[in-house]
C-alpha cells in the first residue's frame, strides 16, 4: 500500500494488546478511521533495547506473531519499518561467526573494526574528541575472538549493538537484501534508524558526513527503485540537516515541533511557533512523542539558547512525575539531549492543554504521527520506569485489552479520535495545498490551510494565554 496523507500510528507490536492480532484488532474496533498508516516498532527478533539491537530482519519474533500477522495489518493500513543502518546485535548469527571464525568468515567485512579503521598512530585524543556522540565514552568495544584474539570494534550505542561497515560490499549486500525483503512483507515506508551515524570518515564528526551521506541514500534509493516503498532517514539534530534531506526529495521528521509547541504552551506566546510552521516543508511527518524521549537539541536555533532553558526548566516544574534523574546515566539514559516522559505528563495531565497541543500538530505542515501512548493521552508509568530503571520506560507503557476499552472512554481520547478523524477526512490538508500562519498577539495563533485546488479551507484559532481554540471548516465552526 502507498503512503497515504493520513495520520500514522506509532506502537510496539506488544504494548495495545500483547501481539501483532491484539494489535489489529485494537486499531479496527477503536481508530479504524483515525489512523490512515502504522509505525510497527521492531517487531524482529532482538537482543534488547525494544527491539533496536535486531539479531536478523527475515523473521517476526514468535512472540509477536508470524508474516501473515503484519501482512494482514498491512491490508487496511500503510507500514513504516524500522531498519538499522548503523548497526547490528552483537547475539546475531552474523557476528558470533565473525568472532567465531574472524577473517575466515563471510561477514569479516560486515562490521567495523575500530583498530583497522585509523591509521598507524590514531586515534589521537583530538580525533576522539571531535566524534559526535550521544553518551559520554569512545565509541568502541574490545572483542574477544574464538582464537584469543581482541580486538576493537565501534560501537556507537548501547554495549550490544555493534556499528556496521556501510563501506563494504559485504555490507551493501546485507542491506540490499533485508529491505527488498522488508518491502515484500508490506512496508510502504523504510525508517532508517541513526541514519546520521551511518557514514563514518577520517578527520570528521562521524555524524551526517558530507557528501558520502548522500551517496548511501541514493544506494538505499536504487535497491528500493522498483517499489512504491520510500525512505524516512532519522536525524536528530539541527533542524538545517533534515532540511537539506527535504531538498534532496525525502520525508523528514519534524523533531523541533514538541519543543517549540511546549514553549508556546508554558509561556503563553506564539511567534515562535508561527516563525517554525511557516518554514516546514510539507514532505514531513509531524510529531509531539515518540518512543524516545523529547528532543531538546531538535529546537535549537528555532528557540533561543534562553527559551530552551526556560522550557527545559518549565517541564521539570509543570510536568507531572518529570525529574531530572529519570533522562539520566542513573535511568540509563543514552541520549544526554532527550528528556524522558509522555507528552501528556509534560502538560501535567492537562486535557485542555493536551487537545490545544494535537490540534496544532494535525494544523501543521506535514503528515502527523501519533505514539500510542499519545493517542491514549497516557501518563507517565513511574511503576514500569521504576522497576525497570530504563529512564525511557517511563513512555512505554503496556496496555491490555481491558485497559484499551476503558481508556478510549475518556473524553479527552474520544475528543482526539474525532481530532485525527476530521484530520484524515479533510482535502485541505492536501500536502500540495498551501499554509498561511498569523499571530493577531503575542499570545494568539491563527493557522489556515487550503489544498491545491483552493476548493477546502480549514482555520484554528488558537489562543494560549486563555488556553482557548476555535476551528472552521469553509468559515463554518468544527466542534471535538
Amino acid at each position: 500500500m502507498k503512503v497515504n496523507n493520513k495520520a500514522l500510528l506509532i506502537t510496539y507490536p506488544d504494548s495495545l494488546g500483547n501481539k501483532l492480532q491484539d494489535l489489529t484488532f485494537v486499531i479496527n474496533t477503536y481508530f479504524k478511521n483515525a489512523i490512515g498508516g502504522v509505525h510497527l516498532l521492531p517487531f524482529f527478533p532482538s537482543a534488547g533495547d525494544r527491539g533496536f539491537s535486531p539479531l536478523r530482519y527475515d523473521k517476526v519474533d514468535p512472540k509477536f506473531g508470524t508474516w501473515k500477522d503484519v501482512e494482514e495489518l498491512g491490508k487496511n493500513y500503510y507500514l513504516m519499518f524500522d531498519f538499522m543502518i548503523n548497526h547490528l546485535s552483537q547475539h546475531s548469527s552474523y557476528f558470533k561467526d565473525f568472532q567465531s571464525k574472524k577473517f575466515q568468515s563471510e561477514f569479516c567485512n560486515l562490521f567495523l573494526s575500530w583498530d583497522r579503521f585509523w591509521p598507524t598512530g590514531r586515534p589521537t585524543k583530538n580525533d576522539v574528541a571531535i566524534i559526535y556522540k550521544r553518551k559520554n565514552k569512545t565509541p568502541c568495544k574490545e572483542i574477544t575472538f574464538e582464537d584469543g584474539s581482541k580486538e576493537k570494534m565501534w560501537n556507537t550505542f548501547g554495549p550490544d549493538q555493534m556499528d556496521l561497515d556501510i563501506r563494504t560490499s559485504t555490507t551493501q549486500k546485507f542491506i540490499k537484501h533485508n529491505l527488498q525483503n522488508l518491502v515484500k512483507h508490506g512496508a510502504s515506508i523504510i525508517r532508517l534508524d541513526a541514519f546520521a551515524y551511518a557514514i563514518k570518515k577520517l578527520d570528521s564528526d562521524d555524524f551526517f558526513v558530507e557528501p558520502e551521506i548522500w551517496d548511501l541514500l541514493e544506494q538505499i534509493k536504487n535497491y528500493l527503485a522498483d517499489t512504491d516503498a520510500v525512505i524516512l532517514p532519522e536525524i536528530h539534530e539541527h533542524y538545517s540537516m533534515s532540511f537539506k534531506v527535504a531538498k534532496h526529495g525525502y520525508f523528514i521528521y519534524d523533531f523541533a515541533l514538541p519543543m517549540v509547541l511546549l514553549y508556546s504552551l508554558y509561556s503563553g506566546k506564539s511567534d515562535q511557533l508561527a516563525k517554525w510552521l511557516e518554514k516546514c516543508p510539507m514532505h514531513q511527518f509531524t510529531t509531539l512523542d515518540t518512543h524516545d524521549g523529547i528532543g531538546v537539541v531538535d529546537a535549537k536555533d528555532i528557540l533561543t539558547e534562553k527559551q530552551v532553558e526556560y522550557t527545559t526548566n518549565k517541564l521539570y516544574q509543570i510536568g507531572a512525575n518529570v525529574k531530572r534523574k529519570y533522562s539520566s546515566i542513573e535511568y540509563h539514559s543514552l541520549d544526554i539531549y532527550q528528556i524522558n516522559t509522555t507528552y501528556y505528563s509534560a502538560l501535567g495531565n492537562d486535557d485542555q492543554k493536551y487537545f490545544i497541543a494535537r490540534l496544532i500538530q494535525m494544523f501543521a505542515p506535514g503528515i502527523p504521527q501519533i505514539y500510542y501512548v499519545g493517542l491514549l493521552a497516557g501518563k507517565n508509568d513511574i511503576e514500569l520506569l521504576e522497576r525497570t530503571k530504563e529512564g525511557r520506560n517511563i513512555n512505554r507503557h503496556y496496555y491490555s485489552l481491558k485497559e484499551i476499552k476503558q481508556e478510549v472512554q475518556r473524553p479527552i481520547v474520544k475528543a482526539l479520535i474525532k481530532l485525527l478523524e476530521f484530520r484524515n477526512k479533510e482535502k485541505a490538508f492536501d500536502l500540495q495545498g498551501s499554509i498561511k500562519v498569523l499571530t493577531p498577539s503575542d499570545h494568539e495563533i491563527v493557522i489556515t490551510r487550503t489544498n491545491k485546488q483552493k476548493t477546502s479551507e480549514v482555520t484554528a484559532k488558537v489562543d494560549f494565554e486563555n488556553l482557548t481554540y476555535f476551528v472552521t471548516k469553509n468559515k463554518k465552526k468544527i466542534t471535538f
